[in-house]
């Protein structure tokens, strides 16, 4: 019987005033307490987690215990631990979204021994306030009273651990009840987990970081900043329009001097800003990190202030507003934070030259962080000698108006400075990225496959299923040697004449159940990410890599789309959904299939599928794949040709190939000829991925989940524009479609990579692709940009990406619901299904760019570096290439080169003041002189007169070598030694030789769709057998996310510099 209670609460209007609400609360008498013990399992009804049953007592956290010492909670060490209701709400109101999902996510994971406890709904364990009372001292009462009851719940058989820091619970309660001991959470270490030394260390830097705090609060210093405003005149100066809501974007290498806040919510919508507002210097920026919500104040305009447009070590902006740099742009500065997105941050200890000793006593000691856009911590630690050579994890705790530095702890060591497992460790820290293992509560809701106890087709699932075994001519068209194949293709003649078009994913939901221990995980995951040399999957490698990999000659389950075409025109008659079995017949690789439709056919010999065949049958079957392969390859020329009269984009870029040698080093990079099998892969998975979106919106319009892609700002375009003109070329922006005819019209005979650089220059200009729910966005939001579409989804991917997962039981339920069948399984609601996208943004798109492609692009950068840094770069030939110019900057120009497929700045006035020069050889020097930037150009002369003149466009030498950083990532630094082109060697022509697709709008922009970002412009192979076991189908088509594992994107480094 439910008992109805009222609960009380005061909140603050905008106005100031106290506005009393009074709200229902129900009280059942039986809530899930989640225990083995329980004495009544069909009462509490328990669903999910159950807490281990062979610990030896309960552990039941005080509120201040959750918010102080939740990193020490997440050991898997620590087991039976009882989160109640009221200590995780204290989390969710006092520490933020951030933390507040940290603790929502260690109780979904099934490897950690923690559950939820709904106290404050259990009619003998909710506790009413009392008037007095402190909510602190209500929230400690309440927490005591449910651990009294739950211990008798359990009839007393498990002793109860409270956990608290708070003096005077500890005297009160501490011996009030047998069975039920309250004591600190020191105190509980020590006694309990005596030789859990990493908790001890961890426990004490907080204690210790804990006390400083105080300390500083007690003692009487200046004020370095402002303090901020108060939460209601934060929210009422939003709402009135004073003070503007974003998000801070530090810029990555100008960290000390700029940052920017990109608008959020009301402010973004209300606003006649249509730019970032700058914020100029630490003090304007008022104790912000990178990633906070923060409110901004504009300054008057006449304290407006420009970007730089210096070149600078590291310094880079992704997306150039397009302003001139003598140009004000809106300015101002931060007033209050409504969220801080503090994370773990890896860090670097000063070197022991650096670090004045202090005795035994803990030394106050200014750590590094690896990322540029995050201020030095100031922690307190004995072992700053000790950890100067290793890369550590700290937490920032806090940041006074008195400190110049925000104050944080340790965490735990990753590794040594340069060891490639410490910065490969460090890569995903950075990008917040769990590589925990699977758990064995997960491992067992797998199917098996073993010799001995092989999986097959089941006789309901072939009932329920369409059999396209022994009717359809499937194949899968991936890169040399991949095992993971999740999409196969078929084309046929049917009886009429027309054809069938037929796209077939694997069915990964028949064997990831909705809110099981896997889809939770999965769902946390988001997607697999792949760095240079290694992949950390979404999904167990049972299903990733076997039984949802749909290979060679077996059978395999199958989500299919097969499409009616009329046999002249291709025009689409109609379309069908379902589950089927399939059995691919042939197992291609990219080349193969060029080979075959361009008539080759000695490569069958290549072909496993073709070698024990007779003559006879070996030539009708032949004939059966090169028809198959023509025909999709002409329909996907139609498709294309039907999304180009649209305004579908295509952007240029380059692939190059990362040969290994036996060691596992890089010994080449070689560029890649794309194939035309590439795009036609690419075109059917993108028609599949439009007609399921259409499909599952029509079934569920305020519930389905999409992908749109918004136009681009026309100011990010500005660039783009000025760089066309210097060539004589006119481009126009208003539209995709008018972008695309410009670009296809911007053509340089003397010089492609013209056409290359504008169109990647088009890329950066890009906005980023994202997930919604088509209940929370009108229809006219739909659209995709890039793709020309009006309605696009994810879903050929759900190996690798959870979002496809969704999608395919949209799609499910869409075919029920059309067969007037039971949906089975509850679908998200638009709330569930907004917070769910939400999340998957911020997985794949962290600081402006993708997580994925972020991490990706750092394992790149860091390999990139390992190949050339063992290189004297005054003596080695591959240290020396042809480079154009693409953008001139104040001191400097921003170059490609096309060799390696590596963009990044070169300086034309160094460090001493010194300009360049280049005498009658062409070969460069530094001299006393200045510089001269115009529009298109940039002039350097010397007092004695030379003068050397380099325009946008023009090929230069140059020498590549690597910049070191011992707190840093190493980078890519570029030198023009001649104003000349480069003069390729005999040895390199033959990669210099290969001929590039014109289309590269639709290359860089399905993979922006298919989980790349839109601004990367080039990927690379690396060439090994060794990591077969971790490929994946991506491989060369343009659709996928990366070529599989082997697939290293050579990307910007211009980001190292500055633009």
């Amino acid at each position: 019987m439910l008992q109805k209670r009222e609960k009380v609460l005061l909140l603050r209007t905008f106005q100031g005033r106290t506005l009393r609400i009074v709200r229902e609360h129900y009280l059942r008498p039986c809530v899930p307490c989640h225990s083995p013990l329980c004495p009544q399992p069909a009462a509490c009804s328990h669903d999910g987690k159950l807490l281990s049953s062979d610990v030896t007592h309960y552990v039941i956290p005080d509120w201040k215990v959750v918010q102080d010492y939740l990193e020490i909670l997440e050991f898997p060490e620590l087991k039976g631990i009882i989160f109640m209701q009221t200590a995780c709400q204290a989390v969710q109101h006092q520490r933020g979204r951030r933390q507040y999902n940290k603790l929502r996510n260690l109780l979904k994971d099934a490897r950690h021994d923690c559950i939820l406890f709904a106290n404050e709904f259990q009619q003998c364990c909710y506790l009413p306030r009392e008037r007095g009372e402190s909510m602190e001292k209500w929230q400690t009462r309440s927490i005591y009273n449910a651990a009294v009851w739950y211990y008798h719940h359990c009839q007393d058989r498990m002793p109860i651990v409270m956990v608290t820091e708070d003096e005077e619970a500890i005297q009160q309660y501490g011996s009030e009840t047998e069975g039920v001991f309250v004591i600190t959470f020191k105190n509980y270490l020590d006694n309990f987990w005596p030789d859990l030394k990493a908790a001890h260390e961890l426990c004490d830097s907080i204690l210790q970081s804990r006390r400083e705090r105080e300390n500083e609060s007690q003692e009487s210093h200046g004020k370095e900043y402002p303090e901020h405003l108060p939460l209601e005149v934060l929210e009422a100066g939003i709402k009135s329009g004073r003070y503007i809501q974003g998000i801070l974007n530090v810029n990555k290498h100008r960290a000390q001097i700029e940052a920017f806040v990109r608008l959020q919510g009301a402010s973004s919508k209300d606003s006649d800003l249509v730019s970032d507002i700058l914020i100029h210097g630490m003090k304007a920026r008022n104790r912000s990190i990178h990633g906070d919500v923060v409110v901004v104040e504009l300054l008057p305009k006449n304290e407006w202030k420009g970007r730089t447009v210096a070149l600078c070590e590291n310094d880079c902006d992704d997306k150039a507003s397009g302003e001139s740099p003598s140009e004000p742009m809106p300015t101002g500065r931060v007033v209050g934070i409504l969220q801080k997105n503090w994370r773990d941050y890896v860090v670097t200890f000063p070197s022991k030259e650096e670090v004045q000793s202090q005795g035994k006593n803990a030394q106050k000691i200014l750590v590094t962080p690896w990322d540029y856009r995050i201020p030095k911590i100031r922690i307190s630690t004995q072992q700053a000698e000790t950890l100067q050579d290793f890369r550590v994890v700290v937490r920032i705790d806090s940041w006074e108006s008195t400190s110049v530095y925000p104050n944080g702890h340790f965490v735990r060591v990753l590794g040594r400075i340069g060891d490639l497992e410490g910065e490969i460790a460090t890569i995903l820290v950075e990008n917040s990225i769990s590589v925990i293992p699977f758990s064995e509560a997960q491992m067992c809701e797998m199917p098996v496959n073993t010799p001995e106890s092989p999986w097959k087709v089941s006789p309901e699932e072939e009932q329920k299923r369409k059999d396209l075994r022994k009717s359809h001519l499937v194949f899968s068209i991936d890169p040399k040697g991949c095992e993971d194949v999740d999409d196969t293709l078929s084309v046929r003649t049917l009886n009429n004449g027309n054809l069938e078009l037929g796209v077939h994913i694997a069915d990964v939901t028949h064997f990831v159940a909705p809110n099981s221990y896997i889809d939770i995980e999965a769902r946390t995951r988001a997607t697999t990410y792949y760095l240079a040399d290694r992949r950390y999957d979404m999904l167990p490698s049972v299903l990733s890599a076997d039984l949802c990999s749909l290979l060679g000659g077996v059978d395999r389950y199958a989500v299919s789309i097969m499409w009616e075409l009329d046999k002249a025109s291709y025009e689409i008659k109609k379309v069908w959904y379902g589950r089927t079995i399939i059995r691919s017949a042939y197992k291609l690789f990219y080349e193969a299939a060029q080979e075959l439709l361009d008539g080759n056919l000695s490569v069958v010999d290549d072909i496993p599928e073709f070698k024990d065949l007779d003559e006879k049958s070996r030539q009708a079957k032949l004939e059966e794949l090169v028809w198959a392969i023509g025909k999709l390859t002409d329909i996907a020329r139609h498709v294309r040709a039907k999304r180009d009269g649209c305004g579908a984009l295509e952007l240029e870029g380059v692939e190059v190939c990362v040969q290994l040698d036996d060691k596992k080093n890089i010994h080449d990079l070689i560029p890649k000829q794309p194939l035309e099998v590439h795009e036609t892969v690419a075109e059917c998975m993108i028609l599949a991925n439009h007609w399921v979106a259409k499909k599952i919106w029509e079934s569920f319009p305020h519930q389905a989940l999409l992908r749109q892609h918004p136009p681009p700002h026309q100011e990010f375009f500005s660039e783009l524009r000025e760089c066309a003109k210097a060539k004589g070329f006119f481009i126009d922006t208003r539209s995709n479609k008018t972008l695309a005819d410009s670009l296809d019209n911007a053509n340089d005979p003397h010089d492609p990579i013209v056409n290359r650089l504008l169109r990647s220059m088009a890329t950066q200009a890009m906005s980023n692709a994202l997930y919604f729910s088509t209940g929370s966005c009108a229809e006219e939001e739909f659209h995709h940009y890039g793709l020309a579409l009006d309605k696009y989804t994810h879903f050929t991917s759900p190996i690798r990406r959870y979002s496809d997962i969704v999608v395919h039981r949209l799609l499910m339920a869409a075919i029920s619901k059309d067969k007037k069948m039971e949906i089975k399984g509850n679908l998200f609601s638009n709330k569930d299904l907004e917070e769910l996208c939400r999340h998957i943004n911020n997985r794949n798109q962290l600081c402006f760019l993708q997580a994925a492609q972020h991490s990706q692009k750092q394992s790149t950068e860091l390999f990139q570096c390992m190949y050339f840094k063992d290189k004297d770069p005054a003596t080695e030939e591959r240290c020396i290439s042809d480079g154009v110019i693409y953008s001139i900057r104040t001191n400097g120009v921003l170059l490609f080169i096309p060799r390696f497929g590596i963009k990044g700045a070169a300086y034309l006035k160094n460090k001493d003041g010194l300009v360049i020069s280049c005498g009658p050889d062409s070969c460069s020097e530094w001299k006393p002189g200045s510089l001269q930037r115009f529009q298109n150009k940039i002039t350097s002369t010397t007092t004695d007169g030379e003068s050397v003149t380099f325009h946008l466009f023009d090929h230069v030498t140059v020498r590549i070598s690597i910049q070191a950083s011992r707190c840093h990532s190493d980078t890519i630094r570029l030198e023009i030694i001649s104003n000349k082109p480069y003069k390729i060697p005999n040895t390199e022509l033959i990669h210099q030789s290969s001929p590039l697709l014109k289309s590269e709008l639709v290359k860089e922009v399905t993979k922006s769709v298919e989980e790349a970002q839109l601004a990367q412009e080039v990927k690379v192979n690396i060439i090994q057998e060794e990591y077969q076991e971790y490929r994946q189908t991506k491989g060369r088509s343009l659709y996928t996310l990366l070529e599989e594992i082997r697939d290293l994107a050579l990307l910007d480094v211009s980001n190292n510099y500055g633009i």
